[in-house]
């Protein structure tokens, strides 16, 4: 077996940029208004766990039970799931369990179907940029080569569902097409006509996986979960890290038909998901924290609609690109105001996105090397009190006059800047 290809690691952010306490965190896209469980305010949100499960009679970890080594089906868990994703939106039939995989996040689901259906120095993945990074990183690991076939600038970031088409058409080693939709860093639902289309492919034998980390935050009905039923060259990949605000859990799951969810329980370590994990997890969906989770995500809704309203009133605050059916906004920062013909700026962006970070405690994520993001932000809608300093602190360094070719940031096209800008992008989430 040949040696694999240096792998460029997905990069943290630097120490400085973590939460120490007083930073506000608006670079993961995480639930700022805490796990969807219906727990006692404690201060800090610290509560020693035998507190926790007596005060939330819902919460039934099994402490004792550490010993031993965890189920390896999550009967009950994936039966929860199913029945929340079982809307009859989009078809009249049922998922069971034997439609479902449970992983450490949605990373474990991306990485085992490219061990399942792609031969390490030979095969290929398609993704859209820009896109979630981790398809990528994942294919590099595995020896897989990674074709790029554009979101589409002039639809909103729309798929360019003929383009795909004509790809997969021309190269047979392409087996898996991994789609995000709500969109990151984009924010927007792809198209579901354009998923048919690439579904129906009349001569490609591979599968599209439809990423939906994001899709609680979008519309009633949104999820295609339940199409899986339907397309056996579809799988659906979803989380517990974002609408749930689990993320701590690690918690994924990929549905699929059943034999491809039988591939991907066969190619799993037999115990990965912990008994905390799994009880946790399966708490979520009891009603009373499935209210907590409903009643978390309208007041995110409510802070994004307020952001969409208050950014722009900013001087150098730019366009929104893509979509608002997620927990973050794609936002462009401007080289001067936008009546003396401002224009998206990577420089100013960089400038913000430090001066936020360095000086003021909030932490926002650089996108402006991605395809089609040329000076954007992405922000991760926060509490009423973080959008507040969010705004505010925005305003202030946007005020001065220099920012973006000044001592902090360089100037546009310098090697300095350029470097930093590419470190800042690299950060994968």
């Amino acid at each position: 077996m040949p040696p694999l290809p240096p792998v460029q690691l997905t990069r943290a952010l630097p120490n400085d940029y973590t939460d120490n306490g007083t930073n506000i965190l608006l670079d993961a896209n995480e639930n700022a208004y805490g796990p969807a469980l219906d727990l006692p305010v404690a201060e800090k949100h610290v509560l020693p766990m035998p507190n926790a499960l007596a005060a939330s009679p819902s919460l039934k970890v099994d402490l004792l039970g550490l010993n031993r080594y965890p189920d390896p089906h999550q009967a009950e868990l994936k039966s929860r799931l199913c029945n929340f994703r079982n809307t009859h939106t989009h078809t009249p039939k049922h998922l069971t369990p034997d439609n479902l995989f449970v992983g450490v996040g949605s990373d474990e689901a991306i990485d085992a179907l490219l061990r399942c259906f792609c031969t390490p120095g030979r095969d290929k993945i398609l993704t859209c940029p820009p896109t979630y990074g981790m398809y990528a990183v994942s294919a590099q690991v595995n020896d897989i080569d990674v074709v790029k076939i554009p979101l589409d600038t002039k639809r909103a970031f729309q798929l360019d569902a003929e383009a795909i088409n004509a790809a997969l058409s021309t190269d047979r080693f392409i087996k898996l097409v991994y789609v995000c939709s709500p969109g990151n860093p984009t924010a927007n639902l792809v198209s579901k006509s354009d998923i048919q289309h690439i579904l129906e492919h009349a001569t490609w034998n591979g599968i599209v996986v439809l990423d939906e980390a994001y899709i609680d935050f979008s519309p009633e009905g949104a999820s295609l979960a339940e199409w899986v039923t339907e397309w056996p060259n579809l799988v659906v990949m979803q989380t517990l890290s974002k609408a749930f605000g689990l993320a701590g859990i690690r918690l994924g799951a990929a549905f699929g038909s059943v034999e491809v969810v039988r591939l991907l329980n066969n190619a799993k370590a037999p115990y990965n998901v912990s008994s905390p994990t799994s009880a946790l997890a399966t708490a979520a969906f009891q009603p009373q924290n499935l209210a907590v989770m409903r009643s978390n995500r309208a007041k995110i809704v409510e802070q994004r609609e307020r952001m969409l309203r208050e950014l722009p009133k900013i001087s150098r605050i730019g366009s929104f690109l893509g979509g608002t059916d997620s927990n973050f906004l794609l936002v462009e920062i401007l080289d001067k105001p936008r009546d003396r013909g401002g224009r998206p700026s990577n420089p100013s962006a960089m400038a913000l996105y430090e001066g936020l970070a360095e000086t003021r405690g909030v932490v926002v994520r650089f996108r402006g090397k991605e395809f089609g993001c040329e000076g954007c932000l992405r922000i991760t809608v926060g509490t009423s009190e973080e959008v507040d300093r969010l705004l505010t602190e925005t305003r202030s360094i946007l005020q001065e006059e220099r920012i973006g070719c000044n001592a902090l940031s360089g100037c546009s096209g310098s090697r300095k800047e350029e470097e930093r800008e590419k470190e800042a992008n690299a950060v994968v989430a």
